[in-house]
C-alpha cells in the first residue's frame, strides 16, 4: 500500500519523542530532520518537504507545546494538521453545472489510466443517481474507442463515439446527445501522449475553447513519483485544471505525488484510484489520508465502504442468528464472501487504527479465505447446517475434498465453536443486564504458519 515506508519512518521518529517524555527544542528539530528525510525518500518535492518541516518546527517549539503534559502527542497532532493542510485541508468535490449537463474533461499522459478512470468516475456518479455519458474523444490510440466501450458497458454507462471525427466536433455532438437523452453528466475521454507536446495541448485547448467545461480532471500515475508532480504542474499551467485523479495509490508506491501535487499546483486531489476494479475509486479526503500516513487508521472510509459493499440484509440475518446462537458454516461462508467483497485484506487492515504501519511484519496471504471457503464447500449440506455431525472420518473426507489438511479443518471448526461460545456468553450477560463484553471481530481465516494474520 502507498505510504507504507513513510508511515513506518514517521512512527519511528515519533516513538523517540514519546520515549523522551519532556521535550526540548533540540529534540523537536532532530525529529523534524528525520521527518524531512522520510518525506524526501517518499519522493516528496524537496521544497515541499523543507517548507512542511519548517512550519511544523515553528509551531512545535512553542512553550504551549514543549511545556504541555504530553508534548510528543502535541507534536504528532501538529504534524497531522499540517499533513492535512498540505494535501488540501478540505475535501474537494466536483463542480456541477447549474444547468445540466455537467461536462468533465479527462486529460493526462498516455498510460496514466484515463479511459479506465473515466469509467470508474461514471460508475461512481451512477451510484449517486446521476446519468453519465462517456465520450470517445481519443481518436488516435489503437482500440481506444473499443476500450472505452468495454469499460463503459461494465460501468453501465452509455458511450458516445463518432469514429475518427474531429474531437472538438465529437464533444459538441455528445453534449447535444446528452441533452436529448437525459444524461446529466458528460465525461470526455481525451487523447494522451507519451509526453507533453504541442499537438496534445493544442487539441485540449481547442476542446476547452469550443465547449463549456465544468471540470478538467488530470489523471496522473502516482507510481511515477516526482514526475507525476511535474506533469501536473505543466498541465495546470497550460490548461488551468480544476483537480487531479491520482491512480495506483494501492500499489507499491512511495506516495510523494499525493503529498506534493496540491502544494505545487494549487489544485486539489479530488479522487484516488485504489485498485484495478471499476469500484476502486475513492473521493480523496486529506484528513483521512493524513491519519493513515500516521498509522491512525481510516475508520470513516472503512465504514463507508462497508455500507456500499456489504449486503445489509445478509448482515442483519447473520446478526440475528448469532444472537440466537444458531450460526453455522453457511453463515461463516457468507461472512467470508462479504469480507472478500470489501477488497484486499491488506487494504482493509491498513484502515484500522494502530495496524496500518505494522502490516510489513505480517505475511497476509489473500488466498486464505478461498481455502476456508473450499473447506466449507467440501462439506455436505447437513454438515454445514449441523457442524456437530463432523466426526474424524468426515474431517478426513472434507480435507481431501478441499485439498487442505485435517488440522486446517479442525481450526475452522474451532473458530466457529469459539464464535458460538462468545455469542452465548454475550446473550447470557445481556439477559442478566450485565455490562456487555468487548466484542472482537469474528476472526480471520484460521490458517496457521507464516500465512496467519490477526483477526479482524
Amino acid at each position: 500500500m502507498a505510504f507504507e515506508g513513510l508511515s513506518e519512518k514517521l512512527t519511528k521518529a515519533f516513538k523517540k519523542l514519546k520515549n523522551k517524555g519532556k521535550l526540548t527544542e533540540a529534540d523537536v528539530k532532530e525529529a523534524m530532520r528525520e521527518v524531512r528525510l522520510a518525506l524526501l525518500e517518499a519522493d516528496v518535492n524537496y521544497k515541499v518537504a523543507k517548507d512542511f518541516t519548517k512550519r511544523v518546527t515553528e509551531r512545535a517549539v512553542g512553550s504551549n507545546v514543549l511545556e504541555s503534559l504530553t508534548p510528543a502527542q502535541m507534536v504528532i497532532k501538529i504534524v497531522n494538521e499540517e499533513l492535512t493542510t498540505l494535501m488540501g485541508a478540505e475535501n474537494s468535490r466536483l463542480n456541477f453545472a447549474s444547468k445540466p449537463p455537467t461536462v468533465i474533461m479527462m486529460c493526462g499522459l498516455q498510460g496514466a489510466g484515463k479511459t479506465t478512470h473515466a469509467a470508474k468516475l461514471a460508475l461512481y456518479l451512477k451510484k449517486q443517481n446521476h446519468r453519465p455519458l462517456l465520450v470517445a474523444c481519443d481518436i488516435y490510440r489503437p482500440a481506444a474507442i473499443q476500450q472505452l466501450k468495454v469499460v463503459g458497458e461494465k460501468a453501465g454507462a452509455p458511450v458516445f463515439e463518432m469514429g475518427q471525427e474531429n474531437p472538438v466536433k465529437i464533444a459538441k455532438e455528445a453534449i447535444k446527445h446528452a441533452k436529448d437523452y437525459g444524461n446529466d453528466i458528460v465525461i470526455l475521454d481525451t487523447a494522451g501522449r507519451l509526453h507533453i507536446d504541442e499537438a496534445l495541448m493544442t487539441e485540449l485547448k481547442n476542446i476547452k475553447a469550443e465547449v463549456k467545461i465544468d471540470e478538467i480532471l488530470l489523471v496522473i500515475d502516482s507510481m511515477t513519483g516526482q514526475d507525476a508532480v511535474n506533469v501536473a504542474k505543466t498541465f495546470n499551467e497550460l490548461l488551468d485544471i480544476t483537480g487531479v485523479i491520482l491512480t495506483k495509490l494501492d500499489g507499491d508506491t512511495r506516495g510523494g505525488a499525493a503529498l506534493s501535487v496540491k502544494e505545487v499546483t494549487g489544485r486539489p486531489i479530488k479522487f484516488s484510484g485504489t485498485g484495478e476494479k471499476l469500484e476502486d475509486l475513492e473521493a480523496f479526503h486529506p484528513d483521512r489520508m493524513a491519519s493513515r500516513i500516521l498509522g491512525m487508521g481510516d475508520v470513516l472510509t472503512l465504514i463507508e465502504e462497508a455500507e456500499q459493499k456489504l449486503d445489509a440484509k445478509k448482515a442483519e440475518q447473520l446478526a440475528d442468528k448469532m444472537l440466537k446462537n444458531k450460526m453455522d458454516f453457511n453463515d461463516l461462508y457468507d461472512q467470508f464472501e462479504q469480507i472478500q467483497n470489501m477488497g484486499p485484506l491488506k487494504g482493509l487492515l491498513s484502515k484500522l487504527p494502530g495496524i496500518g504501519n505494522k502490516l510489513d511484519d505480517v505475511d497476509i496471504n489473500e488466498r486464505q479465505i478461498d481455502w476456508c471457503k473450499a473447506i466449507i464447500l467440501s462439506m455436505t449440506k447437513e454438515e454445514r447446517a449441523k457442524p456437530s455431525l463432523i466426526n474424524p472420518s468426515r474431517k478426513k473426507r472434507i480435507a481431501a475434498g478441499s485439498g487442505r489438511t485435517v488440522e486446517e479443518v479442525n481450526r475452522l471448526i474451532k473458530q466457529l465453536e469459539q464464535t458460538q461460545k462468545m455469542m452465548k456468553q454475550f446473550t447470557s450477560k445481556a439477559k442478566r443486564g450485565k455490562r456487555m463484553p468487548n466484542l472482537p471481530g469474528l476472526g480471520g481465516p484460521p490458517m496457521g504458519g507464516n500465512g496467519g494474520f490477526p483477526g479482524f
